[in-house]
């Protein structure tokens, strides 16, 4: 079963390190332990940088490079396990792919945040297999600032 399957708001219980070795595997991806850590970080987050993905699983594995993180990111993006979230004034944030979805990012301090939309909604326009819908506005916790 494709990963994304199990980051649906009805399966997150469902997540298991097997199923995202599967996941990895059916994608022709090596499963290693740093993989791994970078998937996990990234489903605890659910939207997060590269850099940030770095300093949390650094301490775990201490001779790991940035560069490394980097290159597996981008292995897992090619192969659709992940997706890159265009923010404007940030780097990009990575999610596991899921479901078409809309994202809402606050220009003040670039929280993302997912939007469920109906594909339904948009078939006057021809099929499509993805969806890039941004939202930029202000978050409630930086407009009661």
């Amino acid at each position: 079963m494709p990963l994304f399957y199990y980051f649906m708001k009805e399966n997150m219980d469902k997540l298991t390190p097997k199923s995202i070795q599967e996941s990895l595997k059916s994608k022709n991806l090596k499963v290693t332990p740093q993989r791994l850590a970078i998937l996990t970080e990234i489903a605890k987050a659910g939207h997060i940088s590269v850099d940030d993905i770095y300093q949390k699983i650094k301490n775990v594995f201490p001779s790991i490079s940035l560069a490394t993180v980097y290159k597996n990111i981008n292995s897992m993006k090619d192969v659709d396990i992940l997706y890159e979230i265009h923010t404007q004034d940030s780097k990009p944030k990575y999610e596991i792919r899921k479901q078409s979805h809309a994202h809402f990012i606050c220009q003040i301090c670039n929280f993302v945040e997912d939007i469920d939309i109906n594909k339904e909604d948009f078939k006057n326009y021809g099929n499509f297999n993805q969806v890039d819908l941004y939202l930029y506005g202000i978050c409630d916790k930086c407009k009661n600032k």
